[in-house]
């Protein structure tokens, strides 16, 4: 995050979307969007829009790369190429979608329980339709309900959040304004049921006081986005079952 020039992002104590400190931006999340995937999950986190699919367990490929233990996990973070103005929103991977990928394999093989599918792979793919500040925590918290749609189990159900510093001030969830002309941004993915931090990067300069505070908004701003996730995946649940019952009473008329 560099820092080009200062401008004023706290009129009145309130931000400029009129947001306080701790609040989030508006988060919808859906569940089971994609026919043809094991899992999937839509996001849509202030503008941002990310679109999480799961494939697997399934044979690995190249056969090369089993394990005779465990199931392996790849993950793939894109960027669309109408996602942004960015110079990352061109279309392919580049240096920052392999970064985010790359960080999001731990994450995933820190929580899913590999050991249950031994010599299988584990696609989580994730796809930035729009872009707007914090697509790493919008995306893996989207894979997140996905893998769970997909019904592979893991330990927890994780999602992330950003906090930083602007004007002086530390703030929840980023946008892209935020971001680019803040003084700090601080990414975190969190087991809301362990307390683990499994994520943890920072653009900028925190003291050690603004980390911990930092952590503490995070972790509960958490909260509410792991209730979020809960609710899609019941609504997924809620959806399938009214399906079928309207099958069956279909099929007896």
């Amino acid at each position: 995050m560099a820092v080009s020039e200062e401008k004023q992002m706290i009129v009145n104590g309130k931000r400029l979307d009129g947001r306080g400190f701790n609040d989030l931006r508006p988060i919808s999340i859906k569940a089971g969007v994609l026919k043809r995937a094991n899992g999937s999950a839509l996001i849509e986190w202030g503008r941002n829009k990310v679109l999480a699919g799961i494939f697997g367990p399934r044979e690995v490929v190249p056969r090369h790369m089993t394990n005779p233990k465990r199931a392996i996990i790849q993950a793939r973070y894109i960027m669309a190429p109408f996602s942004g103005q960015e110079e990352h929103g061109r279309s392919g991977p580049n240096r920052r979608s392999m970064e985010i990928s790359k960080v999001a394999k731990h994450v995933f093989e820190n929580v899913v329980m590999t050991n249950m599918f031994p010599k299988t792979m584990i696609n989580v793919d994730m796809e930035v339709l729009q872009s707007d500040g914090g697509t790493r925590v919008a995306a893996i918290t989207a894979a997140s309900v996905a893998l769970a749609d997909a019904g592979i189990p893991m330990k927890d159900l994780v999602c992330g959040v950003s906090t930083g510093r602007i004007n002086g001030q530390l703030v929840v969830d980023l946008d892209k304004t935020e971001d680019n002309y803040g003084e700090s941004d601080m990414p975190l993915i969190l087991s809301p049921r362990t307390g683990e931090v499994l994520l943890h990067q920072i653009d900028g300069k925190l003291t050690k006081e603004e980390i911990a505070q930092a952590m503490d908004m995070s972790f509960e701003a958490s909260k509410k986005i792991h209730e979020l996730q809960v609710a899609a995946l019941k609504g997924r649940y809620e959806r399938v079952l009214a399906e079928t019952e309207n099958g069956n009473n279909g099929g007896g008329n």
